[in-house]
């Protein structure tokens, strides 16, 4: 973070002093919200959680170095001086700080957005453009009216990239997290059902990831859309800004493409890559052929900046995940593979997903091994929600994999019921009530070289039963 007083901070953010020893005392810590990741000279922002509340951790915080606390209501009393701003709303002084700091920072901005492949993307954004100078981007999926502006106070003066990722649950919030960090180049993935139950439709979905091109300054000032060719409703986007277009894809027009897409025998992407100034071959480490389109995005983010065709290329080539739970690959010592892409889901990634998988077990099936698609629950489909689990089902007998293991309750019933309408009659597919019962029934029958897939909704959690899966463990944690 750049080093601002208790005073300068006080201003900002609009609030009233406790206690505060020195108000020319700089912060020169991170800005933290967990009292466990507190550094010397850092700020503890504290929230009152729906099952935590950070103000019983502020004494905690501060004995572990933190120079103030950012909090709703005064802290300590009598000799048990808590160094404290009081402010109305933590999350708005939250985002007051961080809209200072970025107003302050000599960095380019870059934002991106999407229904799939966000962190995906913004993980191989930043491994390019480190390459090029010092990059700050947002861990995991910080990518929320809390997580956004904890990301921007990580940079400091040196910072010359800050990549931030944007979700969004309404109409307005990207628009809101644009005013926090505004961004100088911006990115639209696609626009997808992911949410769809809380929009109402794809179209409500595009008005909000369009609010981020929206934002841009103009061409002129250096502003930079980077929009889908492949997806019409962010291609049309393009209309809706005043920044200069940019269009990747696989869409003969696009500024930056592939050409000659194909997968390796064990399911890895590769491809011509293609920029206005050159091109060169790329061999992913990552897998899935969905990847082609978040490497074509990250591509055109860093040609943009001024990196070589060749070196970017060389860069999709090196690149690994950073973010876990996306398809996460281990081989383990039994010769079983798991693939652990637990983090979310939606209709888009699952269907993803599940070729990715049969890519994967291409190589296997020659040696006896099969694919094993471990399925939960794909959240906030509103009405939609039992005919996408029912596609799914089919789908995963279409793409011949083969077995399938439904984990939970109806959603799963459902997954089940539309394999076994596509004529999934046998043993081929199951319905299990909970991640216990999967790890159960495959650790009966997993042997060596089965490629198994497990994917469902974060609000699931079989991302654990992905770990235990991962270790070769018989039990699930917090089972």
């Amino acid at each position: 973070m750049i080093d601002l007083s208790l005073a300068e901070i006080t201003a900002i953010v609009g609030g009233q002093p406790y206690d505060l020893p020195d108000p020319e005392q700089r912060v020169t810590g991170p800005v933290v919200i967990d009292s466990r990741d507190v550094r010397p000279g850092g700020l503890f922002a504290a929230f009152a959680g729906e099952h935590v509340d950070g103000h019983d951790y502020a004494e905690r915080a501060v004995e572990a170095g933190a120079a103030v606390v950012l909090a709703a209501r005064p802290l300590g009393g009598g000799d048990r001086a808590v160094p404290t701003i009081v402010v109305d709303d933590v999350v708005a002084a939250l985002g007051a700080l961080a809209r200072a700091v970025a107003r302050r920072l000599g960095a380019t901005l870059v934002a991106l957005t999407g229904s799939v492949g966000k962190t995906s993307t913004k993980d191989l954004i930043a491994q390019l453009l480190e390459r090029i100078g010092p990059t700050v981007w947002t861990p995991g999926s910080f990518n929320n009216e809390i997580g956004l502006p904890l990301t921007a106070l990580r940079a400091d003066a040196a910072t010359r990239h800050l990549v931030l990722e944007m979700g969004a649950r309404s109409i307005g919030h990207i628009r809101y997290l644009t005013e926090l960090t505004p961004p100088r180049v911006g990115v639209v993935l696609n626009v997808g059902t992911a949410h769809i139950g809380e929009f109402g439709g794809r179209e409500q979905i595009a008005e909000a990831k369009g609010e981020l091109v929206e934002a841009l300054p103009t061409e002129a000032e250096g502003g930079i859309a980077v929009l889908n060719a492949d997806d019409p409703l962010v291609r049309a986007m393009g209309a809706r800004t005043k920044a200069r277009t940019v269009l990747f894809g696989e869409a003969q027009d696009a500024d930056v493409r592939a050409e000659g897409v194909r997968l390796t025998e064990d399911g890895r992407p590769a491809f011509t890559l293609h920029t206005p100034t050159g091109c060169g071959p790329v061999t992913m480490r990552l897998y899935g052929e969905h990847h082609v389109s978040n490497a074509l995005a990250a591509a055109a983010v860093a040609h943009e900046l001024g990196m070589p065709a060749d070196e970017i290329a060389r860069a999709l080539s090196e690149a690994g995940q950073l973010s876990r739970w996306r398809m996460e690959v281990t081989e383990r010592a039994d010769g079983v593979t798991i693939v652990n892409d637990a983090y979310n889901a939606n209709p888009e990634s699952m269907r993803a997903a599940l070729r990715a998988l049969v890519a994967m077990g291409g190589a296997a099936s020659a040696a006896g091994g099969r694919t094993w698609a471990v399925l939960g629950q794909m959240a906030e489909l509103g009405e939609e929600s039992l005919a996408e689990h029912d596609a799914v089902g089919r789908l995963a007998v279409r793409l011949n994999v083969s077995k399938l293991v439904a984990v939970g309750g109806r959603e799963a019933a459902w997954l089940r019921m539309g394999a076994y309408n596509e004529g999934s009659w046998g043993e081929e597919s199951v319905h299990v009530s909970d991640a216990q019962a999967a790890i159960d029934l495959l650790r009966r029958e997993l042997r060596p070289g089965d490629v198994v897939l497990v994917k469902a909704s974060r609000s699931v959690g079989l991302e654990r039963l992905g770990e235990a899966l991962t270790a070769g463990e018989g039990e699930v944690a917090g089972s």
